[in-house]
């Protein structure tokens, strides 16, 4: 890595069973070496009520958890380290409540992933682990409140699938008072299958060569495999039944007595043996051999990917503006000119972090008009907001998704539905976004502009040559017409005319 400042990273996943972190070096072939870990069993997925609400005490045991990490990540800059929130924040109708809060307490950034993207990074934690193995290989993933499945080859993925069935969720469900009874197996399993069925029926259809579990639930299986003799290296059916018997045999969950079974883990063992038994059954797997690696990883080598120029978000960006047949010459002239004004007001008016969201903005401005030309800018919203966004988070969708929309027509603030500590900076992109898309709006390509903006507060100065507006009646009018869709969301909009430059 060249920025040296970056040599250390850091992840940290806000599941839905445990919160974990990762501190790892990055050497300079990319590849990690951990330097700590901690993890800290929170049960966010058990604090989760039946109105999907995050309980009071749940928050509290997570913003402990967190306060022990901002011990150890205190010293690492701003954008070294990637958190993330899965399952239960995605459930959560109080999430950004939690988010808040936590964000404050750990002093980085947190994102809300999607199931799928969750599913790609755990993929790409996996593969890095395994980049000498051949052959195609299917990845489960255990977690607190959903299960991932991938298939792929190298580090290519042909199917990424998440489904809401997890240890925790199966756990509250079918084991809330501790007993455990075959009855009881049964019917989480058969829980787990409904929700995986959709999926395993895409699945059956293809080959692999190679099936590999990762995260707590499915390494704290193994691991008592191994101690009982079960199997000899992987885990099997027989081995999961196995387990079961021994499971019901003891009754109740504080009766189980494995050595290699965390005290924190026994809450959640039965849920998370079900869920898994299912996926075996359902995949006709023979047996499943264990990686180290999965989601924490993942978020570093995206992370190192993002710092080295190789950010698949870019990529994702790229395919829309190829299957929404976008007009390119017309996006990329409006992304670079609203960069172009971001430059100018930088500092005053916009952060660093915010110049890619801005110019992804001003590529896909247009992609609603695949689907009709009326409201485009709404249509467009829907789609951005509601895709599937390899590499983009639950807030840049969102952030996304409201810069497209108002890129045109009135600015209604009331509909402005985003978190406080972004509206302002949302509301001020968007105005940069709206003036390159009116400078653009001939659909000419054409030479740097005689403009250019300068900011008091919510002042905006637009700086433009007398002569070269004067010739331009419809841009003029446009620009009028402007002053007053801003003057809703607060920005004034002052129109400076300054005389022709004298030539030579």
């Amino acid at each position: 890595m060249t920025d040296q400042t970056h040599e250390t990273l850091a992840s940290v996943d806000l599941g839905s069973n445990s919160f974990h972190m990762l501190v790892a070096k990055v050497d300079a072939d990319g590849r990690l070496s951990k330097i700590d870990s901690l993890r800290e069993s929170v049960r966010l997925g058990g604090g989760l009520t039946e109105d999907k609400l995050l309980t009071d005490e749940v928050q509290e045991r997570g913003l402990q958890a967190l306060k022990k990490f901002r011990q150890r990540l205190e010293a690492l800059p701003q954008g070294s380290v990637r958190v993330a929130g899965t399952n239960t924040l995605r459930k959560a109708r109080n999430a950004s409540e939690f988010i808040k809060k936590a964000t404050e307490v750990l002093g980085h950034p947190i994102e809300v992933i999607s199931g799928r993207e969750e599913a790609r990074l755990i993929y790409l934690g996996v593969a890095n682990g395994h980049s000498t193995q051949s052959g195609k290989r299917l990845i489960i993933d255990i977690g607190g409140g959903s299960t991932e499945m991938i298939l792929g080859e190298g580090m290519d993925m042909e199917l990424t699938e998440s489904v809401s069935t997890g240890c925790v969720e199966l756990s509250k469900r079918y084991f809330d008072d501790g007993q455990l009874t075959f009855e009881r197996f049964e019917r989480a399993s058969l829980s787990a299958k409904l929700s995986i069925l959709p999926v395993s029926q895409r699945l059956i259809q293809s080959t692999w060569e190679h099936t590999i579990g990762c995260s707590g639930t499915i390494k704290a299986i193994r691991r008592i495999v191994l101690e009982r003799g079960w199997s000899p290296s992987g885990i099997t059916l027989d081995s999961l039944y196995a387990l079961r018997r021994e499971m019901i045999k003891a009754g109740h969950v504080d009766k189980l007595s494995f050595e290699s079974l965390k005290k924190s883990r026994r809450p959640v063992l039965a849920g998370g043996l079900a869920d898994l038994i299912a996926v075996f059954e359902m995949l006709q797997i023979e047996e499943m051999e264990v990686s180290k690696q999965a989601l924490r990883e993942g978020l570093l080598y995206d992370l190192i990917g993002r710092m080295e120029k190789s950010d698949v978000r870019e990529h994702t960006v790229q395919s829309f503006m190829n299957n929404w047949r976008i007009d390119r010459v017309q996006a990329e002239q409006v992304a670079d000119l609203a960069v172009h004004f971001f430059h100018q007001v930088k500092g005053y008016w916009a952060k660093e972090k915010h110049q890619n969201l801005l110019r992804w903005a001003g590529l896909l401005h247009e992609i609603g008009l695949q689907i009709s030309h009326r409201r485009y800018h709404r249509h467009g919203a829907y789609v951005l907001a509601n895709a599937d966004l390899a590499g983009f988070s639950f807030q840049e969708q969102q952030l996304l998704a409201t810069l497209v929309l108002y890129h045109r027509r009135k600015c209604k603030p009331e509909q402005m539905v985003l978190p406080e500590l972004l509206t302002e900076p949302i509301k001020r992109l968007c105005v940069l976004l709206r003036l390159a898309v009116l400078f653009c709006r001939q659909r000419v390509k054409t030479d740097l502009l005689p403009v250019r903006l300068e900011i008091d507060g919510d002042q905006v100065f637009l700086m433009c040559d007398a002569q070269w507006l004067e010739a331009r009646a419809l841009l003029k009018a446009d620009l009028e017409k402007e002053r007053k869709n801003l003057s809703y969301i607060g920005i004034q909009l002052n129109i400076v005319l300054e005389p022709q430059a004298a030539d030579g």
